[in-house]
């Protein structure tokens, strides 16, 4: 088997549209998440255009037009990178929604935020400091992300549920798509990852460094929208009305 092979001429652009499905179920039927996933989006498509530093360092694989052995670059990276930026945000919302409240003067006031736009810019200082070590590039871009993920705890202490529960979702959501990739596509994964530079260790088959890349990208952006934007989660209150109670935000 080998890529030239038809069969896996689109299985790039088919697994990056794929991604696009989840997209589209929580933009239609989770109307308040529609803003932070439209913003997320917006934000992680451009990181599509950094395919050149990973073909074929980490992975070459068969994209439209040859694009990507032709110039590095690819259509998929950019469709891949605009879902997974708003199911980054939302995952952790779908499955805990609570509203959003902005934090107050106060709060924001506080010390520990005078290294608020550091640590939102340090995972683009991490990932272009390590790139000098001539590391394979995933790993510069997983390091990042933990930095990020790290420095946001640090600076918003109460993002920490956001940040490690966004993290698990995301990884659960990745490593189903992983595996509908190894099934739905046997031997692509050997024949377009550069396997013999990265880990040993596959779990399941699947490369570590992409269940590491889903880990850290859900960890740093569940809770990226938050921090950008000054809000938090709005504590759950009781109240109790004429003898009965009700909860409200």
């Amino acid at each position: 088997m080998n890529l030239t092979d038809p069969s896996f001429r689109y299985t790039w652009l088919m697994w990056a549209a794929a991604f696009m499905l989840p997209w589209a179920l929580l933009f239609i039927g989770r109307p308040a998440l529609r803003r932070p996933m439209l913003w997320a989006s917006a934000l992680t498509a451009p990181f599509g255009l950094t395919e050149p530093l990973f073909v074929p360092a980490y992975w070459n694989p068969p994209s439209l037009f040859d694009l990507a052995q032709r110039t590095g670059f690819d259509v998929e990276s950019l469709i891949f990178c605009y879902a997974i930026g708003g199911l980054g945000v939302a995952g952790y919302r779908a499955l805990a929604p609570v509203p959003l409240r902005r934090l107050n003067h106060h709060a924001r006031s506080s010390p520990r935020h005078r290294w608020h736009l550091l640590a939102l810019a340090s995972p683009f200082f991490v990932f272009t400091t390590l790139l000098a070590l001539r590391w394979n590039p995933i790993y510069p871009g997983i390091l990042a992300m933990f930095s990020g993920a790290a420095t946001t705890i640090l600076c918003r202490p109460d993002l920490w549920r956001n940040t490690l529960f966004g993290g698990g979702v995301f990884l659960a959501l990745y490593a189903v798509f992983l595996l509908g990739l190894k099934w739905l596509w046997p031997g692509y994964i050997e024949m377009v990852w550069n396997l013999d530079a990265l880990l040993a260790w596959r779990p399941a088959g699947l490369p570590a460094e992409e269940l590491l890349f889903g880990f850290a990208f859900g960890m740093y952006w569940s809770s990226v929208y938050e921090h950008v934007t000054w809000r938090q989660r709005g504590a759950v209150k009781r109240r109790r009305i004429t003898g009965h109670e009700r909860f409200s935000p």
